[in-house]
C-alpha cells in the first residue's frame, strides 16, 4: 500500500485510491501564470499556505518568485519556518498566552508579519517578542464587508499609531480581504464592488503616510478575485494561493479562467447498483463537497450526487458514458483547501508517472 512504501516511479494507475494527484506540468504552469501576472502589475505574490500545507511546495513557490508565504495558523507558520521559508505573514489573529509564546519562538526563525484589529492583541505580543529580543512586523486588518475580523477604518489610524509605539512591533501596513465579493456573477458588478471595497484601504494608506506612518505593505486578494485585485492602485501584494491548483469553486462560481486544473482525486468504481447510480471509493474523507461539488473529468452524463464517509454516489444520465466496476475515474475537487487536508500527501505526477510524494504537514 502507498501508505507504507514509496510509489515513486510507478504509474498513476497503480495508486491505491482515493489518491490526491498533482499534475506537475499544470501546477508549474499555474505558478508561472501567477508570477507573471503579479510582475506585470508590479505587485508581490504572497500565496496562502493553507491550500497546500507543504514546506516543499512553499519553497517551490518562493523559488519561482513569491515574496514569501501567507499562513492561516501558528502551526502553518511553524512548519514553513522550519522548512526554511523566511518571510511569513500570519493572516489570523494571535491571542492567548500559548499562541503568543509560539509566535515569539517563530520570530527567531523567520521574518514574521502579524495582523491585529485591536490593541489588546498587540500588547502581549509586544511584551513577548521584546523579552525574547525579537521583533515582528504588524499589519492592521480592516473590515471592508467580510463581517469576520478587522478594525473599522475610522479606528485604524489610532490603532496604527499605538502599534507603532510598542516595543518589538513595527507597523508595516494594512491588510483586508474582499472574500465576500468573489462570487458576484456579473463581471462588471464584481469589479466595481471590489474597486469600492479596496479603495477604502488604499485611501487609508495614503492618510497614514501623510501622517508620517510609512505603510509599505497593503495586502489583500484571494484566488477568486486576483485578476481584479492586482490592478488596484496602491495594493502591494496579493495572497491568492489556490490558483496553483485550481478547483471547481474558483472556476465555476468565481469565474476564474486562464489556469489549469492541476489537482485531481483518483477514485475507483466499486459498485453500479442501478442504471442511474454508481458508487466510488471517495467520500467525505477524501474530498470536500460543501463549498462546491467535485466534478468528474471527461465523462458525459456522470456527476457527483452525494458523499458519505467512504462512498461517493455518482448520478448517471441515460446517455452516460459506460462505466465498469473496478474502473478508475478522476475528479476535480470542488474546493481544494478543504480537500487537501484530508490526505497525507500529494502524488506529484508527470506524464502519467509518479515523480514525487509530497507530504502534507498537519
Amino acid at each position: 500500500m502507498n501508505t507504507t512504501s514509496s510509489t515513486v516511479g510507478c504509474s498513476k494507475s497503480d495508486l491505491a485510491t482515493p489518491a490526491l494527484c498533482l499534475d506537475l506540468d499544470k501546477f508549474e504552469s499555474n505558478v508561472q501564470t501567477m508570477v507573471k501576472t503579479c510582475r506585470q502589475h508590479n505587485v508581490q505574490w504572497r500565496p496562502h499556505a493553507k491550500c497546500h500545507k507543504s514546506p516543499i511546495i512553499g519553497r517551490w513557490l518562493v523559488e519561482a518568485g513569491a515574496c514569501g508565504l501567507t499562513c492561516a495558523t501558528i502551526r502553518e507558520a511553524e512548519v514553513m519556518a522550519e522548512g526554511g521559508i523566511a518571510d511569513l505573514l500570519i493572516a489570523n489573529m494571535i491571542a492567548g498566552p500559548v499562541k503568543v509564546k509560539r509566535l515569539a519562538e517563530i520570530a527567531g526563525k523567520a521574518d514574521v508579519i502579524i495582523c491585529v484589529d485591536d490593541i489588546t492583541q498587540a500588547d502581549p505580543i509586544s511584551a513577548a517578542v521584546s523579552q525574547a529580543g525579537r521583533s515582528v512586523r504588524v499589519l492592521v486588518e480592516l473590515e471592508i464587508g467580510m463581517n469576520r475580523v478587522g478594525a473599522d477604518p475610522s479606528a485604524a489610524i489610532d490603532l496604527a499609531r499605538r502599534v507603532a509605539d510598542l516595543p518589538g512591533l513595527e507597523f508595516a501596513g494594512l491588510m483586508a480581504y474582499e472574500g465576500h465579493l468573489l462570487t458576484i456573477a456579473d463581471a462588471a458588478e464584481k469589479r466595481n464592488a471590489i474597486d469600492n471595497a479596496l479603495t477604502t484601504v488604499t485611501r487609508l494608506r495614503d492618510q497614514l503616510e501623510e501622517l508620517g506612518l510609512p505603510c509599505p505593505i497593503v495586502s489583500c486578494g484571494g484566488t477568486g478575485s486576483f485578476p481584479i485585485t492586482v490592478q488596484q492602485p496602491g495594493i502591494t501584494e496579493i495572497q491568492a494561493g489556490g490558483a496553483i491548483f485550481m478547483d471547481a469553486f474558483y472556476r465555476e462560481l468565481c469565474g476564474i479562467d486562464g489556469l489549469e486544473n492541476a489537482l485531481t482525486i483518483l477514485a475507483t468504481i466499486g459498485s453500479i447498483p442501478t442504471a442511474n447510480r454508481a458508487i466510488i471509493d471517495a467520500g467525505r474523507k477524501a474530498m470536500n463537497i460543501e463549498i462546491y461539488k467535485p466534478q468528474v473529468i471527461g465523462m458525459t452524463g456522470v456527476t457527483v450526487d452525494s458523499l458519505s464517509a467512504e462512498h461517493g454516489s455518482l448520478e448517471l444520465t441515460p446517455d452516460a458514458a459506460p462505466l465498469n466496476i473496478g474502473q478508475q475515474i478522476e475528479l476535480i475537487p470542488g474546493y481544494a483547501d478543504l480537500t487537501n487536508v484530508l490526505h497525507r500527501c500529494f502524488y506529484g505526477i508527470r506524464n502519467g508517472i509518479i515523480e514525487q510524494e509530497i507530504p502534507i504537514v498537519h
